[in-house]
């Protein structure tokens, strides 16, 4: 058995390629711009804290998270540096303030709540960002809000700390309708705060595909999520980055099958010959989504292709290894060097963001330095 420690599922990050994503995307910006560092959703499922830390030995500037529950987990590792929570619930907002997170505020609601419980506080200047939605009709306040917003701020007990908004389409072939109405609108939502006085105040619309489609849109500051794992969602791009992880398993026990054979539930493969069946402990509850069963989708075993065959189960999956030289303890790469899990993930018509994290709590992440 290779996995060390006997693991039986390990997801490996390679800490030194995240360092080169960081050295490369910020060689792409300007010297003045801002590098907010996403870590929502358990930093893509690659271990919140480990990248965290990471990042901020790099010289990260400002860390960004989902949830405020995400931002406190940040705040027991004693990290002092501002953590932006994109998404945050008015039953939080409480905490929120206690472990000093910036909210964005994307709602009159959640703008007079906040400011309400600010004010009980007795506290001023409190740190805020504000999301503006130009177009992709997710959260934020609407262009029409912008009167509103621009009369609260001159009565607020908040710094405004930035003003942003999200590209739909960043990583589409230019030109793009879609985000040149975007941009359109940011544009103008920008120079009427500016005009208004909020001159001290970074603007930010760029993700990691955005620095590479739309260099002269960088403004203050940009964020970077995916691109720290080593993905841009365009090919030409990919390849100036480096995937961080790798996903790895062993073989438990190896079958031979006769052709006509069935394999998994709901017979859900017949083997077309003779062939030999490898067993992998890892199912759809580790993140490997059933719809990959018979889906053309392979891994790496001693260097060749396995297909997945059989319908995937909770805790198992079923690979064909007929025509491969292998035994039961060898170790096998799900997805990494050979195969990317942008490419593993293609193979299901979904995207590597899902599939990164779906990887559940079972398998264990593993730093590399």
């Amino acid at each position: 058995m290779n996995l060390k420690k006997n693991n039986l599922n390990r997801l490996e990050i390679d800490l030194k390629k995240l360092e080169h994503n960081f050295i490369t995307l910020k060689s792409l910006l300007n010297k003045k711009t801002k590098i907010i560092g996403v870590v929502k959703a358990d930093a893509y499922g690659g271990g919140q804290l480990k990248i965290a830390e990471k990042l901020i030995s790099l010289g990260i500037d400002i860390l960004a998270v989902g949830y405020t529950t995400e931002a406190i987990s940040l705040r027991k590792l004693d990290v002092k540096i501002p953590i932006i929570v994109f998404y945050p619930q008015i039953l939080n907002l409480h905490e929120l303030i206690k472990n000093k997170l910036e909210p964005s505020l994307y709602s009159k609601k959640i703008w007079v709540s906040f400011k309400n419980i600010v004010k009980e506080k007795k506290i001023n200047n409190y740190p805020v960002h504000i999301k503006y939605n130009t177009g992709l009709n997710r959260l934020g306040f609407s262009t029409d809000d912008i009167i509103w917003i621009e009369q609260e701020i001159k009565n607020s007990p908040f710094i405004i700390k930035s003003i942003y908004s999200h590209l739909g389409e960043s990583e589409s072939q230019k030109p793009n309708k879609a985000c040149e109405n975007q941009i359109i609108s940011f544009e103008k939502i920008k120079k009427s705060h500016e005009n208004n006085g909020n001159r001290d105040i970074d603007f930010h619309i760029l993700n990691t595909s955005g620095i590479f489609n739309y260099p002269n849109l960088q403004y203050d500051a940009v964020r970077i999520g995916i691109g720290f794992h080593g993905y841009a969602n365009n090919n030409n791009w990919d390849k100036k980055l480096k995937p961080i992880s790798k996903l790895k398993s062993i073989i438990t026990q190896i079958h031979k099958v006769k052709k006509g054979d069935l394999v998994g539930y709901n017979s859900g493969w017949k083997a077309p010959k003779d062939t030999k069946i490898a067993v992998l402990p890892i199912g759809h509850a580790d993140g490997i989504s059933r719809s990959y069963s018979n889906s053309n989708t392979w891994v790496n075993v001693n260097g060749m292709k396995a297909y997945i065959v059989g319908n995937i189960c909770m805790d198992m999956l079923m690979i064909d290894v007929g025509n491969i030289l292998c035994n039961e303890g060898d170790e096998v790469e799900i997805f990494g060097q050979l195969n990317s899990a942008n490419d593993f993930s293609k193979k299901n018509k979904t995207i590597s963001y899902e599939l990164m994290t779906s990887i559940g709590p079972r398998v264990k992440r593993v730093f590399l330095s």
